[in-house]
């Protein structure tokens, strides 16, 4: 018999009420390289080319799954010159990992305008959503 487990919109939208504060005045460190196998897995060789900061209240309350988050403040100094292929999103302790994600221009789970950064050049994001999939 095939597992087919379904969670209701209540139910998703608790599992992201449970995730997004433990963001709260944490980070979303944008890097080049390979994303790694799981969130668990250690950064590597993997280039850091910006950090900005989640909110003190990241997200709000999430609707049937998805949350959305508040202001990101952005990185007014990007570390390094490179193309952004994947983010890790932090506790405030800066190294607590809660997830990680892909990065593109479009159909990934973060979407900026250009992946091309540079060293000094300001990196902002606008928009962010996390999604818990009723499955």
């Amino acid at each position: 018999m095939a597992l087919n487990p379904k969670r209701s919109n209540t139910a998703v939208s608790a599992a992201a009420d449970a995730v997004c504060p433990l963001l709260n005045n944490g980070y979303l460190r944008l890097y080049s390289g390979t994303q790694p196998a799981t969130a668990d897995t250690a950064v590597t060789t993997q280039t850091l080319l910006a950090e900005l900061r989640w909110n003190a209240t990241a997200f709000g309350a999430a609707s049937s799954g998805v949350a959305t988050a508040n202001a990101i403040t952005a990185d007014t100094s990007a570390d390094n010159t490179g193309t952004a292929t994947w983010f890790r999103a932090l506790k405030s302790d800066g190294t607590t990992v809660v997830f990680d994600g892909s990065v593109g221009t479009s159909g990934a789970d973060l979407n900026l305008n250009s992946t091309a950064i540079s060293a000094g050049a300001t990196v902002s994001v606008t928009a962010f959503t996390y999604t818990e999939n009723k499955g």
